[in-house]
């Protein structure tokens, strides 16, 4: 029985990654650092214009400020260890890692699509209902729709992520993937895993698929009412209002709807290892240039403060 209980979590984990193709690791690893450098330069620097400039202090930019922290945060759980594989012959990461980085990763993940959605139903106000935007997006409910999304993402992770850690692995260690991730946790197990799946499904539902319908309800409806505009200075308000939480909802759900719905064959697992490589890694570089380089009110507030630095620096 103890012989059973000491095999049942191993040591360390074998991040596989890209090890079938060592000649791609050297060029992945520059790939790889380049982009975290520019991810978590271009969302802090977000967060400091939006902090710092009060024409920013607005729900929109407040939400903007959590995704930013979040894309920090979410890639820098993972980067690092990547980084660290792709440098040398060492694959592995110990147990504690492992279990630290599917729970941070798992809680982030599911933060982020109720985050999007919270910031579809932001854009849904501002747009359909303008003259009441300021009293129904207030300083109260923006902070407790944010706080709702970072509590409801950390719960589905501890229950989720707590029911995968109980599983007795039998020594199994080798995980084919660049980072631990629950679903390939759970394949390692040698106990049936039926109860885990059905806890997986129920909570990629409430946290994937139904902030998504929550999304599409909300730009249905903001559709709709740009429909009943007549002139073009209205769309182009609306468009401009609209279109970086487009594009960042379109990269994000459109990476994680192409994994998932991969069929389960060989050339399909290695093209899901680069599509979540694109949305753990690259996602995140491209939310704050998105908001950046489509959003005059950012790059206004960013030329202004730099400027303002850079005239008290020459006095």
């Amino acid at each position: 029985m103890m012989e059973i209980a000491n095999v049942s979590f191993p040591e360390v984990f074998i991040l596989l990654g890209f090890s079938e193709r060592p000649s791609l690791e050297p060029i992945l690893f520059i790939f790889v650092l380049g982009i975290y450098v520019v991810s978590v330069l271009g969302n802090g620097i977000i967060i400091v214009v939006s902090c710092m400039d009060v024409h920013l202090h607005t729900p929109m930019y407040f939400f903007l400020v959590n995704l930013s922290f979040l894309d920090i945060s979410f890639t820098t759980s993972i980067v690092p260890q990547l980084l660290i594989n792709l440098w040398g012959p060492q694959k592995a990461i110990s147990y504690g890692g492992c279990v630290i980085q599917f729970y941070i990763s798992h809680w982030l993940g599911a933060t982020e699509c109720v985050l999007l959605a919270v910031m579809a139903y932001d854009r849904y106000a501002a747009i359909c209902r303008p003259l009441h935007y300021t009293a129904i997006m207030h300083p109260k409910l923006c902070c407790s729709l944010a706080f709702a999304s970072w509590l409801g993402g950390l719960t589905t992770s501890v229950v989720g992520s707590t029911l995968t850690m109980l599983l007795p692995l039998c020594g199994n260690n080798r995980i084919d993937h660049f980072f631990c991730e629950m679903p390939l946790i759970m394949q390692l197990a040698c106990v049936d895993t039926s109860f885990n799946e059905v806890e997986m499904y129920v909570a990629s539902f409430i946290f994937v698929v139904l902030p998504l319908g929550l999304i599409l309800v909300s730009y249905s409806r903001i559709a709709w009412a740009v429909l009943k505009i007549r002139s073009a200075e209205g769309w182009r308000k609306a468009f401009n209002t609209c279109s970086s939480h487009v594009a960042v909802v379109a990269l994000f759900y459109g990476s994680i709807l192409f994994m998932y719905l991969q069929p389960a064959r060989r050339n399909s697992h290695e093209k899901g290892k680069l599509v979540a490589l694109f949305y753990t890694v690259v996602t995140p570089m491209l939310n704050p240039l998105i908001y950046t380089l489509r959003n005059k009110t950012v790059k206004k507030a960013l030329r202004h403060i730099v400027l303002e630095n850079c005239g008290s620096g020459g006095t």
